[in-house]
């Protein structure tokens, strides 16, 4: 017979945090920026997503999941894609220099 025990969870108690985030009744436009967005648009568009993560109850499951997966696109956990990839970064070289 199986031990249960060592059997994965159920995959809902994984991701039901997701229908408490803030951003579930959002524009999704505002978490990615369009092809070929720069500049002061590109900033802006980012602020407004975070402000939205700022109030969000989730935001540290969103950001380790976000960071976990490496999501490479978007706005997530209230961190850009750029700030994601700093932060994986500096992991890596702590987890190095360790």
């Amino acid at each position: 017979m199986a031990e249960i025990s060592r059997l994965p969870g159920p995959v809902m108690d994984l991701w039901e945090w997701q229908f408490d985030g803030a951003c579930r009744d959002a524009d999704q436009d505002l978490f990615f920026h369009p092809e070929g967005e720069r500049g002061s648009a590109r900033r802006r568009r980012a602020e407004a997503a975070k402000a939205i993560c700022a109030t969000c109850p989730v935001l540290k499951e969103c950001r380790e999941q976000s960071l976990q997966v490496r999501e490479p696109y978007g706005v997530w956990g209230g961190l850009s894609e750029d700030e994601r990839a700093a932060i994986l970064s500096q992991r890596t070289r702590t987890t190095k220099a360790v």
